[in-house]
């Protein structure tokens, strides 16, 4: 069973179904198609249900406790489980959650799961360059409040209205207006942006992309040494199977020498 829900074209059976549903929770969005169709969109998607639970249930048979041991089941057993919970009364809000078995191509496809798995990797690192940005943003905030509070109360009249603008300009976002109009009555502004926009947007934000990176290129060295590692065992098991047959001939060989039938 357990070569039977890893065979590449069971995956890419799910994977299919997997995209299938998301077409079909697509057209579910739009008024005039369900008006239609929509008991042959409701009856299609309970059939990818079906097979999602079906392969769940497989996967349970195969591997039994080890099932739990694997996050990416963990994970295909939530998302499946929200979908399985009648819809309706209190839980009638789940439905719009049925959604997320599109997410489960992350745990069909491999090279969606390396780049998730890079991404928690780099929760740690994150944190810190958020704590930091956090920082950065919040003593530019007061210094801002104290600044140009009274310039321009609209962006920067008090602590959170502040902060929010700041948040603004970190993306870029209409930042040039805002600078415009406070540099009506202190020209000097712009030093303030500029050191602002060069610290939280490329320093800080780069070390986001770095961290990212960082994380990445470690899972694929543990790939890396991963599929050297079997490559070894096979070697070594093909070194050994020649040994074998080695001393096997010499033991032919030596059998003949002496005369003796082999």
């Amino acid at each position: 069973m357990a070569e039977f829900v890893e065979n590449r074209r069971f995956q890419n059976f799910i994977i299919s179904v997997i995209i299938f549903n998301a077409v079909t929770l697509a057209m579910e969005t739009s008024p005039s198609i369900m008006a239609d169709y929509g008991k042959v969109l409701h009856t299609l998607d309970y059939i990818a249900l079906a097979i999602f639970v079906a392969e769940l249930l497989a996967k349970f048979y195969a591997y039994r406790g080890r099932f739990f041991g694997d996050s990416w089941n963990v994970f295909d057993l939530l998302v499946i489980g929200i979908a399985v919970i009648p819809a309706t009364g209190p839980f009638a809000v789940l439905r719009s959650l049925r959604v997320l078995r599109v997410l489960r191509l992350v745990s069909v496809v491999p090279s969606m799961r390396k780049v998730v798995s890079g991404l928690l990797a780099a929760i740690p690192g994150m944190a810190s360059i958020a704590a930091l940005l956090g920082l950065i943003i919040f003593v530019a905030g007061v210094m801002a409040t104290k600044l140009f509070g009274v310039i321009s109360p609209d962006n920067f009249g008090d602590l959170g209205t502040s902060l929010f603008t700041l948040f603004q300009v970190m993306t870029g976002e209409a930042w040039p207006d805002i600078a415009k109009e406070i540099m009506v009555e202190a020209p000097m502004a712009w030093v303030f942006f500029v050191v602002y926009i060069l610290v939280s947007s490329f320093a800080v934000l780069n070390l986001f992309i770095a961290v990212v990176v960082s994380g990445m290129e470690d899972e694929l060295r543990k790939d890396i040494a991963e599929e050297e590692a079997k490559q070894q065992v096979q070697q070594d098991a093909v070194n050994k199977e020649i040994l074998d047959e080695l001393r096997a001939l010499r033991t032919e060989i030596a059998l003949l020498r002496q005369g003796d039938p082999v």
